[in-house]
């Protein structure tokens, strides 16, 4: 799936994703970057896959910036 980042709360490391297709945004976690998640920003255009069984709901996994 493709999104775009839409917030990074950093000191938190995690952030949310406005995926495409869909009206909720999908929360990951640092955990789930493929790279650096430092290197995310907010407006970047990333992959990721989503997983349905997260503790609060659907969630981005295997997140990456797309090339």
């Amino acid at each position: 799936m493709t999104g775009v980042i839409k917030k990074i709360v950093s000191d938190k490391a995690f952030g949310f994703i406005k995926a495409e297709g869909r009206d909720k945004d999908l929360f990951f976690h640092k955990d789930k970057v493929n790279g650096s998640f430092e290197d995310l920003r907010e407006g970047d255009t990333v992959t990721f896959d989503e997983d349905l069984t997260g503790m609060k709901g659907p969630a981005a996994v295997n997140v990456q910036k797309a090339q």
